[in-house]
């Protein structure tokens, strides 16, 4: 190998060890950390974000209204006899208009409606954000379960190995049969399927905690110390009411049907009398023929005698100020728009008194889900513990001669066995309470100790 070659593998193979090292050594990220990142990084705080503006827009759309609009143009033509007008306008060299409502009885009951869409969309911005943090701390929880496993099967695979040794050099010198030697390379193969297992579940929540967060998916371990440990669940009654009274989804519910009834009241109040400002001012060309048709006449006295004089009385600058009044009188697709305006507010009515009861019956759902499942913790956890006893007792019979490899095994599988259950069941109990948290609206308190 040429000495530049050599240089340079040299120095790749330097590199990949210093960014392992790196890797191994980078420290965890506590809970807290990953919930203000992916509050600030995820894309659903952004659409939430851009929902808020908009919805903050089109008040002060509606809102402007009242303020006069100025538009300024000219309306040049050739005018051949009587200058006809062009879009509703005279032929003009310049004019300016300006137009703004007056008095409008549904004009401000839309308005009131567009206030009230503002604070539906900061209900829902605020729904958003606890779903953000819920996903954050439920694939937090579990990378960190998918973590202690994989360390926890490394170990196993060790032990597993060694004992596949053993077993295949007893069924060599005769003393066990193959069919335990089979069994114990199913013991190890297991582990080497688990293993995968956690490890590819491990990636995918690194991948998607990255896409949450914004930090690269290799830097990203966890630190269980750092989940803090859930509230005392509160009475049925008083879960059940607090998930009613502060649950951003159903208070969202709630005011998109008072915007919904705003709305109606709009269409309909669109029948009654309106009022608008209106004013313009045009600047008139002399090549138009104004001055021709514009000739008005007026008695005069001429030698003693009544006559008709012609006077010219054409000029360039005109402008009118004044308000327009409308009296709707029959208009039966406006009174078709407001029943139908009438249904959608009924509608969504009986929508929020849905998802009053449905956050209602989850959380009594949750609450239950949790006792059960403390319940069926506390069971693996003893499981556990007698599994390990087992394996201790085992471990003794097998030092004075009285157990033999295959017991071993059998107690270590044992271990493992009640360590996956006690962890996936801890697991959803998490993933309850976390739930429960949310509908009582305690989750962001609990993640972020606000």
């Amino acid at each position: 190998m040429k000495p530049s070659s050599r240089g340079a593998l040299i120095l790749l193979w330097t590199l990949a060890i210093v960014v392992l090292s790196a890797s191994s050594l980078a420290e965890p990220i506590s809970l807290r950390r990953v919930v203000e990142l992916a509050l600030s990084h995820s894309t659903g705080a952004g659409i939430a974000a851009s929902d808020e503006q908009r919805a903050a827009a089109g008040y002060r759309e509606l809102r402007d209204s009242y303020i006069p609009q100025l538009s300024t143009g000219a309306g040049l033509g050739y005018s051949y006899g009587f200058p006809l007008s062009l879009e509703g306008s005279a032929p003009s060299l310049f004019n300016i208009n300006a137009q703004s409502a007056l008095l409008n009885p549904s004009l401000r009951e839309f308005l009131k409606a567009a206030k009230v869409d503002t604070t539906v969309a900061s209900l829902r911005t605020k729904d958003q954000r606890n779903q953000i943090i819920q996903d954050a701390a439920l694939s937090y929880a579990e990378l960190a379960k998918w973590e202690q496993r994989l360390a926890k099967l490394q170990d196993t695979q060790a032990d597993t190995n060694k004992m596949e040794a053993a077993v295949a050099q007893r069924v060599k010198e005769g003393v066990d049969s193959e069919v335990e030697g089979f069994k114990a390379r199913l013991s190890a193969a297991r582990v080497l399927l688990r293993i995968a297992e956690a490890q590819g579940a491990a990636d995918v929540l690194q991948e998607h905690l990255s896409r949450l967060t914004g930090l690269p998916a290799a830097s990203i371990h966890t630190d269980p110390d750092s989940i803090p440990a859930p509230p005392a669940p509160a009475t049925a009654d008083d879960a059940s009411k607090a998930a009613a009274e502060s649950s951003p989804a159903v208070e969202a519910a709630v005011e998109h049907a008072r915007a919904q009834y705003l709305r109606a009241q709009g269409e309909h109040k669109a029948l009654w009398p309106s009022m608008d400002f209106a004013a313009q001012y045009a600047l008139l060309s002399r090549f138009n023929n104004f001055q021709n048709y514009y000739i008005p006449s007026k008695p005069c006295t001429v030698g003693g005698v009544s006559v008709l004089c012609v006077t010219n009385a054409f000029q360039q600058n005109n402008a009118t100020v004044g308000v327009s009044i409308r009296f709707p009188l029959f208009n039966s697709s406006q009174r078709a728009r407001a029943q139908t305006a009438d249904a959608d507010a009924l509608k969504a009515s009986k929508q929020a008194e849905a998802a009053k009861n449905q956050v209602s019956e989850d959380t009594l759902r949750l609450q239950r889900s949790v006792a059960r499942l403390q319940a069926a913790r506390d069971v693996a956890e003893l499981e556990g513990e007698i599994a390990q006893k087992n394996l201790t007792a085992v471990q003794t019979k097998m030092d004075t001669g009285t157990a033999n490899l295959h017991d071993l095994d059998d107690a270590r599988s044992q271990v493992s066995e009640r360590f996956i259950a006690l962890q996936d069941v801890t697991f959803e109990l998490q993933r309850t309470q976390l739930g429960l948290l949310r509908s009582t609206g305690d989750l962001e308190k609990w993640a972020l100790g606000r």
